[in-house]
């Protein structure tokens, strides 16, 4: 037996391994023989640092061809890899190293004494990865031990339904949720995108997006990896290296915020995009304006699609045929779609706006040692409840037009308000909090904290304490006071009245 999703996807790059995978800013240049090589080592320290099929590797590392190489390496080992934002808060890590319990805990070296405390309560072995260049070769612990392991390693069998990634999305009740990935969720999906986005061993693609996500990882990694193509590999999205690196690519991944930026930069010509193939975005909604705006400036129709943590992609625009601004395309081949009524589960008429459900291959196995949880969220049928609320159209187009629970997207991460209430909730002088996306210029939404407060209570105070307990894209732009929060009948806030009443609060952001 093989290993589904690692063979799966170097089955091109094996055929030529000579061929280049990555292009590097520090000048270095990634094959496909070095893939094979460097995920062998990071397995093999893996292996002996105990980690056993279906054991967990978290990490929270920078984005280096390193930190893709540990998720490969912990793939071959038969492990399930948990990527974890770098602007998680040391609590916020610990709590996913202790609902995980993950083996191994690889964090950037400068957070090693802070992190270790954590690890050591939830049983896990420390080690360090940082961003090794030409110029800087302090690589960590990991990378150091790697560089001393064989670059041969006959990678664990798993079959299709084994684990093969766990991604912590955020719960409405303040709990995050850890989507269980299988080997065949990730490789049907990247077989799907590769014919779906006609991508081939010629492709370049520009990756500067994150690789602690869906996007990065499986979007962009594996749909490069399985057809053989190479990636310009960036470390963050800079509007600088990306327009030095354009002229090399045929194709880019991102989320609407990329094209806000590259849209104020007089740079963004026919000319200098007349090469590239496709631009895709993703992650947030990319407004209707934005698109018009890109096409009009450059000529070319960025294609939206739609996909979630537990779903990966699930529909597209058309590569050929109209890119319909404003909407999300159809349901991607093998993945059936349909909107119902929250209440009732029937469902709609086309036209008729409901909570969107998909099944398919690509769909998660469920959550997290939440089995509760994961029994809610599927139908009898199958079908999962994403939450999200849309329509399908009389010409078969999806379009997102809102979020069940108050999901905001800012900047292409998903943040569940009740987990900045209660931290909002728990500091002096706060009597009560609610929390809003409002409309933003260049994140598409950013999340403004409504607040009850008794005393002489200021807004930089509450900033400022909250930087201590959430991740950064949590953090509200802005936190505004009110004298009682918005009410029904039945006690529940009117988060519609707020996101009327202060919709424009941050449009000259």
């Amino acid at each position: 037996m093989t290993n589904r999703l690692f063979d799966g996807l170097m089955e091109a790059g094996r055929r030529d391994p000579g061929k280049r995978f990555a292009v590097l800013p520090d000048g270095r240049n990634y094959s496909y023989a070095d893939v094979e090589a460097v995920s062998a080592r990071f397995a093999n320290v893996l292996i002996g640092l105990g980690v056993q099929p279906g054991d967990r590797v978290a990490a929270q590392v920078e984005k280096s061809i390193e930190a893709l190489m540990l998720y490969l390496g912990t793939v071959r080992a038969g492990g399930v890899f948990l990527p974890l934002n770098t602007g998680y808060t040391g609590s916020e890590i610990g709590y996913f190293l202790d609902d995980a319990r993950p083996t191994v805990f690889v964090c950037d070296p400068a957070s090693r004494d802070s992190l270790a405390p954590l690890a050591e309560k939830a049983g896990a072995r420390i080690e360090t990865l940082g961003v090794w260049t030409s110029a800087d070769r302090s690589g960590g612990s990991l990378f150091d031990a790697a560089l001393a392991a064989p670059e041969k390693f006959d990678s664990v069998a798993r079959a299709g339904d084994d684990l093969a990634a766990i991604l912590y999305t955020s719960g409405t009740t303040g709990r995050s949720k850890g989507a269980m990935l299988t080997h065949d969720n990730l490789l049907s999906n990247a077989e799907v995108l590769r014919d779906t986005w006609r991508f081939t061993a010629d492709d370049m693609l520009l990756h500067a997006l994150p690789i602690f996500h869906t996007h990065g990882l499986f979007v962009a990694s594996n749909t490069v990896l399985i057809v053989g193509a190479s990636t310009i590999f960036l470390p963050k999205f800079d509007v600088e290296q990306v327009f030095r690196y354009l002229p090399q690519a045929t194709t880019m991944m991102g989320v609407p915020t990329f094209y806000t930026r590259l849209l104020s930069d007089e740079r963004l010509t026919r000319e200098a995009t007349a090469h590239m193939r496709l631009f895709v975005s993703g992650s947030a909604p990319l407004l209707a304006d934005t698109h018009r705006e890109f096409e009009a400036r450059t000529g070319q129709r960025i294609l939206e699609r739609y996909g979630m943590t537990e779903t990966s992609m699930s529909t597209s625009n058309p590569y050929e045929g109209e890119r319909r601004a404003g909407t999300v395309g159809f349901p991607l081949p093998g993945v059936a779609l349909r909107v119902v009524d929250a209440e009732t589960g029937k469902e709609l008429p086309q036209g008729e706006i409901g909570v969107i459900e998909v099944k398919g291959p690509n769909v998660f196995s469920g959550y997290w040692q939440m089995p509760e949880k994961t029994a809610a969220e599927f139908r009898d049928d199958g079908y999962f409840i994403t939450g999200d609320l849309g329509l399908i159209d009389p010409d078969g187009y999806v379009t997102i037009v809102g979020r069940g629970k108050d999901l905001v997207i800012s900047g292409g991460f998903n943040i569940y308000p009740k987990e900045v209430e209660i931290a909002l909730d728990e500091l002096p002088g706060v009597v009560e909090s609610a929390v809003i996306g409002v409309p933003h210029p260049d994140f598409g939404e950013g999340v403004v904290g409504v607040v009850v407060a008794k005393g002489a209570v200021r807004e930089d105070e509450l900033t400022a304490a909250l930087k201590e307990r959430l991740a950064r894209f949590k953090q509200p732009k802005r936190i505004v006071f009110v004298d009682e929060l918005p009410r029904n009948t039945m006690g529940k806030v009117q988060k519609n009245v707020l996101r009327e009443q202060f919709a424009d609060l941050l449009s000259k952001a």
